[in-house]
Parts: structure tokens; C-alpha cells; sequence
């Protein structure tokens, strides 16, 4: 298999694009407590001593792999504009007239929303937006952003599974619909 000149063998190019937002949800702070807390038992409850005797954090490996996530934010954006962008050109019909709107519009759209107040309510955009600012009042529109984007991190993990969840419905739609097996309903 070839794909736009590289060679991939045998591995889909849906695989290799997967790992940016895999990546990117497996080193998100919100994602991190779940695992951390599951997998690893850190911490293992809130009054237990820590069995730890000196506290590093994510100072050393492997946890320091763990500060890509910023990194991963912005491949996340491109990744957030591409899906609406798809949303967007939902709206046209087979002959390219724009007005048309059916439940596979009402999806797309749903699923760009979802993605959009994940990855804007990541820690990543909070400190990006307002990080590192002493005095608020100096800096209005940073400030009106990073209230925003607080807002939507006091919800950040219904976002991370509505998203989740979301994006999952979302491709098993489209794929049923790309079939045949199911038609899209038209709304106008």
C-alpha cells in the first residue's frame, strides 16, 4: 500500500493519523487521574499515606512523557478545525447546493461541537490563554478567553466522555450510511 508517496506497508493511514488524537486524550490531565488512579493505585485513596517515600511527580520517566500533552493540544486543534470543516461541507448535497441539512448534518455538527469544548477546555489552552499573566486587568481579551476556556475545564471530563462516546457514534453512522445499509435522513 502506497499513501501520497510514503510507504506505510501494511499499516492503514488511519493508524497512522490515529496516534495525534490517541495521544493526545492518553496524556490529558483528565485522562491521566483516571489511570493513574486505576491502573496504578497513585493515589490509592485520599486518606492513605503515600507509599512513596520522596514525591517526584512527572519529573522523571516514564511520567515525563506525560508533558507532550501541549504538544499534542495543537495537533488537536488542526484535528477539531479539520472535523468541522467536515461539518460545514455537510451542508451541501450531491450537487454541491449548499442548504442541505439531514441527521448525518445534525451529527457532524453535534460531534464538532463536542470536540471543540474538549479540546478548548484542555489544561493545555487554560495556561496557553491565561498562564504566566500577573495582573489580568492589563490583558482584557486574555482574560475574557481564559474565563471561557475555565468554564468549559470545570466540565472537562463530561467533555472528554461526551466527546469520546460521540466520536464512536459518529464513525459507526457514517460508516453505515457510506454502506448502504442505512440512508441518511433529510431534513431540508
Amino acid at each position: 500500500m502506497r499513501w501520497q508517496g510514503w510507504a506505510v506497508g501494511p499499516v492503514p493511514p488511519a493508524l497512522i493519523v490515529l496516534v495525534f488524537p490517541l495521544g493526545f486524550r492518553a496524556t490529558c490531565y483528565y485522562y491521566r487521574k483516571v489511570y493513574y488512579r486505576s491502573f496504578w493505585l497513585f493515589p490509592p485513596a485520599c486518606a492513605v499515606a503515600e507509599p512513596h517515600s520522596k514525591y517526584s511527580g512527572e519529573t522523571r520517566f516514564p511520567l515525563i512523557v506525560q508533558n507532550v500533552h501541549r504538544y499534542f493540544f495543537y495537533v488537536g486543534v488542526i484535528f477539531a478545525a479539520i472535523l468541522t470543516y467536515d461539518a460545514v461541507i455537510a451542508f451541501r448535497d450531491h450537487a454541491g447546493i449548499w442548504g442541505h441539512a439531514g441527521l448525518g448534518t445534525l451529527v457532524l455538527l453535534i460531534n464538532s461541537v463536542l470536540i471543540w469544548g474538549y479540546t478548548l477546555g484542555c489544561h493545555s489552552c487554560r495556561h496557553i490563554t491565561g498562564g504566566r499573566l500577573k495582573h489580568f486587568s492589563r490583558h482584557p481579551l486574555r482574560y475574557r478567553w481564559w474565563t471561557f476556556v475555565s468554564a468549559l475545564n470545570a466540565r472537562h471530563m463530561e467533555w472528554a466522555w461526551a466527546s469520546l462516546i460521540w466520536i464512536a457514534l459518529t464513525d459507526a453512522y457514517i460508516r453505515l450510511v457510506a454502506s448502504g445499509t442505512i440512508m441518511d435522513i433529510r431534513f431540508f
